[in-house]
Parts: structure tokens; sequence; C-alpha cells
């Protein structure tokens, strides 16, 4: 697979219509392999091939939204100073717009053994780990515009997006729970009587379910343990973004 240089910025995953540039921080990587996951778990791996200003980039021709996506990075081993870089890692893309899969607390997915802290473990952790997924990122808003409130004027109701319509008589059962409900005329109408201006939701981006919670067969329902700031979260099955 021929890997054009692309560029350092933007960080992340950029799809431009035509392919898609790669761009990952790292100040102590000596090799940086960009992994391309397909439907059956397999890997295509491709060095990125670029570094300008502790960023590493290239840029993939016909690589588009779907995409699912890795790292794995070739540098020091130091834990004692930080370092724990470990190429049978599969590392998830900080600036991803979107993960896909979940975290079931596999060995594999620990830089030790679980029974010797000090130790390095050398498993591959692909097939357990969750992996970045490039998006589309053009979107027709229509008419939509944001309202620029003053800040003066401004009212925030800080919500819950399931805790929010869960329970509501006036919310439609389907809809209960969801994005979608939290959008319903009906809670738009309850929101604008208490003289909100915006609401502000609770984590809905990227969390992992507690190793704990798992243990005891239960969800992490606030979405305080985040593994991707940019990507909203995608577990259709918790208690955090939806109604199920």
């Amino acid at each position: 697979m021929h890997i054009w240089p692309g560029s350092s910025y933007p960080l992340g995953a950029s799809f431009d219509g035509g392919g898609t540039n790669f761009a990952l921080f790292s100040e102590v990587a000596d090799r940086i392999e960009l992994c391309l996951v397909d439907d059956d778990g397999g890997e295509t791996r491709v060095d990125l091939p670029e570094r300008n200003g502790l960023v590493w980039h290239g840029y993939l021709p016909r690589v588009g939204p779907g995409q699912r996506y890795g790292y794995r990075v070739h540098g020091p081993y130091d834990p004692l100073a930080g370092l724990r870089c470990n190429p049978a890692k599969l590392l998830l893309d900080p600036y991803a717009k979107a993960l896909d899969g979940h975290i079931d607390w596999d060995e594999a997915l620990f830089s030790y053994r679980f029974g010797d802290p000090t130790s390095r473990n050398d498993a591959d952790s692909g097939p357990f780990a969750m992996t970045s997924v490039v998006i589309n990122p053009f979107f027709d808003w229509v008419r939509d515009r944001p309202l620029r409130i003053p800040y003066n004027e401004t009212v925030i109701y800080e919500a819950h997006v399931k805790g929010m319509t869960m329970r509501h008589p006036g919310i439609p059962v389907d809809v209960r729970g969801s994005y979608a409900g939290l959008a319903h005329p009906v809670m738009i109408d309850h929101l604008r009587k208490l003289g909100v201006t915006a609401v502000e939701l609770m984590p809905v981006h990227q969390f992992v379910h507690d190793s704990a919670l798992v243990e005891r067969g239960l969800s992490n329902y606030w979405g305080y343990n985040t593994i991707g700031f940019f990507a909203p979260h995608n577990d259709y099955a918790c208690f955090g973004t939806c109604g199920e």
C-alpha cells in the first residue's frame, strides 16, 4: 500500500473526499505503524513516513469514512521513566472522532502481567482492543445556526441524556433515554418554560465501563471514565447515553 507524505495538521484522521490524512503526536517514538483493521480483525500495517514537530503523518488515497484503524508505536520501553512503547499493543488515536468496539479488560490490553506489575507484557492486544474510525466530516446544517445568546443572558441546564427523559410520561416510549427524546418538542417546551437557553450534557464522549462494574454485571451510568474525548459514545447497551 503506497502512502503519501501528507500533513502534520490537523491531528487525527482527516478525510478530504479522496483519501485520509493521518497525524499522530509522539515525542519518543522511533517508528509508528498505522494499522488498518478489516471486518475480520485482520490488519494492514503501513509506516507513517514523515515527522514534523514531533508529529508523525501520512496520507492514504482511497481510504475513507468507516475505515477502522489504530497505531503500533515502536520506541523506548522504560516504565520507571514513564516510557512504555510496545508495538504489541494496538493504540487508539487520541484525536479520533469515532471509536468502535469495547474494552473487555483482557490482560493483553495491559503493559504488564497481572501477577507481576514490573514485568513486560508482549501479548498482542489487537483482538481485544477498541479501534478508531475514520468519519465523514461533511454535513449540511441547512438553516441551523448558533443562537449566539450573550453570556449575561445565558441560562445553562446540565442534563444526563438517559436520566432526563427515560421516565418522562410525555416522551414517546421508543425515544425515551435517547438524544431524540432530549430534542423532543415536549422537552424543548419544558426547558423554555424554565428560561433555559442552553443544555450542557453530562459526558457523552466515548468512555469505558470500569472492570469492577463489569465483573458485577453493572455499567458506568455517568460516563466519567473517558477514553476518547472527541468521539461520541457508541455503546448502545450502556446506561450513559441511551435508553436500552
